[in-house]
């Protein structure tokens, strides 16, 4: 039987509770997940590189499968180099789709061994995103039911200096 590694590429800053309903469905659709820090130079994330790692490897140690990483360039490089076969989406909301859509239909031409699956997160979490999340721990607001308690604790940290 063939192994299937799926690549779930993000910021991830900071990595929420939509993000882990997302790792944990793909952990028992695909026999690895490897979940990466994409590197986006359009971005200017709050968390480094290793601190979302390290959040990252903390929240999803309960997953056998699940493995973390980042990477640098062209996404479907990075899966060809990983040996993986499959890019994990998460929409969200329909404004994600139309920019989904665009680069799953370029990823694929540009590697049409690669397939790219989109997956919902469950109903309550889909307003979440990390914009809003970082936005709210700004003003000291409560995000405890919105990450898991280790990416509360980093957030009251770069916030509140704790």
């Amino acid at each position: 039987m063939k192994k299937i590694t799926a690549v779930y590429p993000g910021t991830f800053d900071p990595v929420t509770y939509g993000h882990l309903d997302i790792i944990e469905r793909s952990s028992s659709l695909f026999d690895k997940i490897i979940v990466t820090i994409a590197l986006n130079t359009n971005k200017i994330p709050m968390f480094t590189k290793e601190e979302r790692k390290d959040m990252l490897v903390n929240v999803t140690k309960k997953f056998d499968n699940v493995v973390v990483d980042d990477f640098n360039g062209l996404l479907v490089d990075y899966v060809l180099k990983k040996k993986a076969s499959v890019i994990i989406r998460g929409l969200r909301e329909i404004s994600d789709f139309e920019h989904e859509f665009q680069m799953s239909l370029t990823n694929r031409k540009l590697e049409p061994s690669i397939t790219t699956i989109f997956l919902m997160p469950n109903e309550k979490y889909t307003y979440l995103n990390s914009s809003l999340i970082r936005e709210l721990a700004s003003f000291k607001a409560d995000v405890k039911c919105f990450v898991p308690v280790y990416v509360f604790k980093k957030l009251k940290q770069k916030f509140e200096g704790e």
